[in-house]
């Protein structure tokens, strides 16, 4: 079977589309298209609480480039889900009615929560054992933590702070954050370990692992390091030195603030960066919809 996934997010719109079949017991997995594409929906609503017309423009026409590959590709079944900048936007209810007439897509606005949730899916695999565990998903106009205690998930909350959100509003929602994480971390849920995913640590594990290519794991003060080398360097800089995307090079520092300060306030002396995220709690969803839950194996990246 083929299955699309598309994550419309605050700082760019991604779509996979992998194929899945059944090997003896186990479901193997393997990426057949992967697009992303900077169109930054946060810049607007975070600023003025509305989608203007010709950003609506260039996010129809994605959209039908999308739907284009769905079909030639054949695809058995797709999700396309919304996250903070469209839970945000005053114009959203229209401008997704618009693309399920014109263009034939159907998107779903999902809460934190059920953002949250799809990336479990992925995460549970890393989160098994006696130790604690907090994930923390830095996406671009929200942030989710999921705090895991032997195996278990214990607390979960979305935070209105993102890398794209955080360049356009004042950090006030640090303080609903750390009386959260207090309140949670208090109940004897100590030591921790640190879980990050989204496209800004995914950069960071990146340029750490040029200096220690075996590397599994940031650890906080190396991390720190990293971002004060980012604050050091203009935007510009961070695209010619480090060959950061123009979309990323922005964000990127509003972006660590959040995973520092998450980690600081945990006591998490490192964080481990699995490269998995939302649109693969996506596809595991379809797969285990149409082919049922069991043992999965992925082929090249899946």
């Amino acid at each position: 079977m083929k299955f699309a996934v598309i994550d419309i997010g605050s700082n760019a719109i991604r779509m996979q589309i992998s194929g899945a079949w059944q090997q003896d017991t186990q479901i193997m997995l393997k990426k057949l298209e992967y697009l992303r594409f900077p169109l930054r929906l946060g810049r607007e609503v975070f600023e003025a609480g509305v989608i203007s017309e010709p950003l609506q423009e260039k996010f129809l026409k994605l959209m039908k480039a999308f739907q284009i590959m769905i079909d030639l590709y054949e695809v058995d079944e797709y999700i396309a889900v919304a996250t903070s900048a469209m839970r945000d936007a005053k114009n959203s209810a229209e401008i997704i009615e618009r693309i399920r007439k014109e263009v034939g897509l159907d998107i779903k606005i999902i809460s934190g929560a059920d953002e949250a949730a799809y990336i479990d899916k992925v995460i549970y695999q890393y989160v098994q054992g006696s130790d604690n565990y907090i994930h923390i998903d830095v996406g671009g106009g929200s942030t989710e933590i999921n705090i895991y205690k032997a195996g278990e998930k214990v607390a979960s909350e979305s935070f209105n702070a993102g890398s794209v959100r955080n360049t356009k509003q004042p950090w006030t929602v640090f303080e609903q954050m750390d009386h959260w994480l207090q309140t949670i971390l208090s109940q004897g849920i100590h030591p921790i370990k640190a879980i990050g995913t989204g496209g800004n640590i995914g950069k960071v594990f990146e340029l750490h692992k040029q200096n220690k290519p075996k590397a599994s794991s940031v650890s906080y003060t190396n991390f720190l390091e990293i971002f004060q080398m980012l604050q050091e360097f203009t935007n510009e800089e961070r695209q010619t030195k480090l060959m950061l995307n123009p979309d990323r090079a922005d964000v990127i520092v509003p972006a660590c603030q959040i995973y520092l300060h998450v980690m600081r306030i945990a006591h998490a002396s490192k964080i481990e960066v699995p490269d998995v995220g939302l649109k693969d709690g996506m596809l595991l969803h379809l797969v285990e919809k149409n082919m049922g839950k069991g043992g999965f194996q992925t082929t090249s990246n899946w």
